[in-house]
């Protein structure tokens, strides 16, 4: 990162302003120019708002406003998502690391949390071992070491870029203790744990293959498909979730997934099918779309 020659405050309020007009002529929202630059220069909305940061002499930036630029262009040419460029997000209360090696963490997933914790409270589950398999950037392990205080959370992913930026997220935040980190596919680094745990928790891949090419430019290009693609139907992980949980959650122990809109009827079905769920429930997102199911273990 260059940092031995910042710009000026007038500099970047050029900057700010030709990036606004590139925005709307591309069809992007101008905000992310400014989110952009509370991320990479540390300006706030107020002093982006009244614009007086155009009078400072220099200002300190993560980015060369040549490199800034860079990245600027390749968000309004190749739809580099705006939150690879800052290198973070904010998800609940945390503002995580992000990186191409993981999914941006989604608004609808915080539900999940809120979910874990209506199971924890209903079922006794508050301590105990919790599994976020599939833990990309870390998120669900992090919003879950943050309302179960008693509990140790493992966090298992394939995917050894993705862990280290889950573990990266979970030093920052200052909750390195309290997660453990697996590599590996889905509960097999966990069966030390089969019959024992609480709850596992999921965002699994479950779009559908031919569907995952349709999404949006900053999908497509840029986020990993191994965690969007769910094979034909969009289910396949989804189905090893529901036949593999049983053998590792305790009796009364909770399986919460995330789905994607028109999967709960399905969802449902398997779960039923299975044999060893009870109390199977169905819960919207904030947009009204049935995203989540919760089951016990019998």
């Amino acid at each position: 990162m260059n940092k031995q020659q910042p710009p000026t405050g007038m500099e970047v309020w050029q900057w700010r302003n030709q990036a606004i007009q590139a925005a709307i002529a591309a069809n992007i929202s101008p905000v992310e120019v400014d989110w952009l630059l509370q991320e990479i220069a540390g300006l706030d909305r107020l002093t982006l708002r009244l614009e007086s940061f155009k009078a400072w002499q220099v200002l300190k930036m993560q980015l060369s406003l040549a490199e800034l630029d860079q990245f600027w262009q390749r968000r309004l040419h190749e739809h580099l998502p705006i939150q690879y460029i800052a290198g973070s997000t904010p998800w609940r209360k945390f503002k995580l690391a992000v990186s191409n090696a993981v999914l941006i963490p989604r608004p609808e997933t915080e539900l999940l949390i809120d979910l874990a914790v209506v199971a924890a409270e209903s079922g006794s589950l508050q301590s105990g071992h919790w599994a976020d398999l599939g833990t990309g950037s870390g998120a669900i392990a992090l919003g879950l070491a943050e309302v179960l205080t008693n509990a140790t959370i493992y966090a298992v992913d394939v995917s050894s870029e993705a862990l280290a930026v889950a573990e990266t997220n979970a030093k920052n935040l200052g909750f390195g203790e309290r997660i453990q980190f697996y590599q590996g596919s889905w509960c097999e680094p966990l069966e030390s744990w089969k019959g024992q745990l609480s709850g596992i928790v999921s965002n699994p891949p479950y779009i559908p293959s031919e569907t995952v090419l349709t999404l949006q430019p900053e999908v497509v290009k840029h986020e990993p498909h191994l965690a969007l693609d769910g094979g034909v139907d969009g289910l396949d992980c989804i189905r090893h979730l529901i036949e593999i949980s049983p053998a590792y959650l305790r009796s009364g122990g909770v399986l919460l997934m995330e789905m994607m809109m028109g999967q709960a009827d399905v969802v449902r079905e398997l779960l039923e099918k299975n044999g060893n769920y009870s109390h199977i429930s169905i819960h919207h997102d904030l947009a009204g779309i049935e995203r989540f199911a919760v089951a016990c273990k019998k």
